[in-house]
């Protein structure tokens, strides 16, 4: 693989040596080809002569006409327009270089870029297009490079759904969407296999796509059943929040009351629209399930979304589970509380030694606007090496928010700690800390821990910081 334009320069210097194309780059790889083409241009700074290193040693005949795959390669990605445009003449004798022509026609020379699209729409079948499609769809991002993805979907319009499927599974994020965009548009795919694909593909816009094709397609010969339940069964939310929203147009709304406690604030969102559509209240199915803290199949979906839509009574639900043996509902709880602006201190700050890390996480989100209110120095003691690595970043999240002598203490006593990540933090809180009012001013604490961490500053910044501080004169 050519990492860069220097690895593309050094492939041009061995291709005028007389490598093989095919031994010299990955042929199947656009962004080698890319590659090749901007490094067979690339001159040298410290070069004598602005010409690239390959031309300098072998440089190209008068007569196009002989050159063998390797150097008419070169020849397509030449600094003169004129010697690309006789090269692209040249090129119908090599099938491999096929790719090159795809980047001709985006150049910038119009003579070049006109040859090179005639080239192409001759040359361009239907397997060709699906071999092509990374590259042409790499260059239709350039200047004048919309030309290629044309003629490509032009080309793949002939292309059956089989030939189509070669292209929905390649890693190449572009070329799905711009296969299913083409699929969805010439109605090569069922409405069930659209939902299937809205399911399983990770991208967001196909995601989208396949599940608003599959739902706009459903027919009597497609109906709702077979299309809702790849939906439904998803993985990821914002399918799942389309197949909910759907329920209600299928007639099937009480299929959305289960998606109230989904762990997506997104479908949680849909199935309440639905659920009110129908008549019903998911404030009161939130709290019918709430009511019981014991319960030990309670859904951490159903305890954010009680405070989604619930009122600041609703917090007299929420605290009984802040005891939960779920650290999901633990969590839940937590992030009500916080949506309702119903924060306990004293209920919440225990919950800083939480064996689990999300509730310790949210715990400290709830607590953060308070944080000048909370003891100082039990936080302090959470930062110690022998506490939990997301108990002492929670601990230092909570100090670093308060300020003062207390977040410096916290952050130099970081400086070693075994987590590098938890070091690199508390050294940046050093290097942006600041006197507040309530640092007395030539605190002989502050000058020892600034020298302590005086590696973390230039002399002169860290004399600005003893002279902000009153110490060190």
């Amino acid at each position: 693989m050519l990492e860069d334009t220097e690895a593309g320069a050094a492939a041009a210097t061995r291709l005028a040596e007389g490598a093989a194309l095919r031994s010299t780059m990955d042929v199947t790889d656009p962004d080698d080809w890319l590659a090749l083409d901007a490094g067979a241009r690339e001159v040298a700074w410290y070069r004598p002569l602005p010409l690239p290193a390959w031309e300098q040693s072998a440089p190209l005949p008068a007569d196009l006409s002989q050159l063998d795959e390797s150097r008419l390669a070169l020849a397509l990605c030449h600094r003169d327009g004129r010697i690309r445009q006789e090269a692209l003449r040249q090129s119908v004798r090599h099938a491999g270089l096929l790719p090159l022509v795809v980047i001709r026609c985006a150049d910038w020379a119009e003579p070049v870029r006109e040859l090179a699209r005639d080239l192409l729409r001759e040359a361009l079948d239907v397997d060709c297009a699906l071999a092509l499609a990374p590259l042409v769809l790499r260059v239709a991002r350039r200047d004048r490079g919309a030309a290629g993805a044309d003629e490509l979907g032009r080309t793949l319009r002939q292309a059956s759904s089989e030939q189509l499927a070669v292209l929905f599974s390649t890693s190449d994020r572009a070329v799905r969407r711009f296969a299913y965009r083409l699929a969805v548009e010439e109605r090569l795919l069922r409405p069930v296999e659209l939902a299937r694909a809205a399911a399983h593909d990770q991208d967001t816009v196909v995601q989208d796509l396949c599940a608003t094709a599959a739902l706009s397609s459903v027919t009597d010969e497609h109906p709702y059943e077979e299309v809702l339940a790849p939906l439904l069964s998803a993985r990821n939310p914002r399918t799942r929040s389309a197949g909910v929203t759907a329920l209600r147009r299928a007639g099937r709304s009480e299929q959305a009351e289960p998606f109230l406690s989904d762990r997506s604030a997104l479908v949680r969102a849909c199935a309440r629209y639905v659920v009110r559509q129908r008549g019903g209240d998911p404030a009161a199915w939130y709290r019918k399930r709430c009511a019981a803290p014991e319960d030990p199949g309670l859904s951490p979906g159903a305890v954010v979304g009680l405070a989604e839509c619930g009122e600041r009574a609703d917090a007299g639900l929420l605290r009984p589970l802040l005891m939960h043996p779920a650290a999901g509902v633990r969590a839940g709880a937590v992030a009500g509380l916080r949506v309702v602006d119903c924060t306990d201190i004293d209920r919440l700050l225990p919950l800083l030694d939480d064996s689990a890390a999300g509730v310790v996480r949210e715990t400290v989100l709830a607590l953060l606007p308070s944080a000048e209110q909370l003891p100082a120095d039990w936080l302090l003691e959470r930062t110690g090496p022998e506490r939990p690595r997301h108990v002492r970043l929670g601990a230092f999240r909570l100090l670093d928010a308060r300020g003062g002598i207390v977040a410096l203490r916290a952050a130099v006593g970081l400086l070693e700690d075994s987590d590098g990540k938890l070091r690199t933090w508390a050294a940046q809180s050093v290097q942006r800390w600041r006197p507040t009012p309530g640092v007395r001013r030539g605190d002989a604490e502050v000058e020892e821990l600034l020298d302590q961490c005086g590696h973390l500053f230039s002399d002169y910044v860290l004399r600005r910081r003893k002279w902000e501080a009153g110490v060190g004169r």
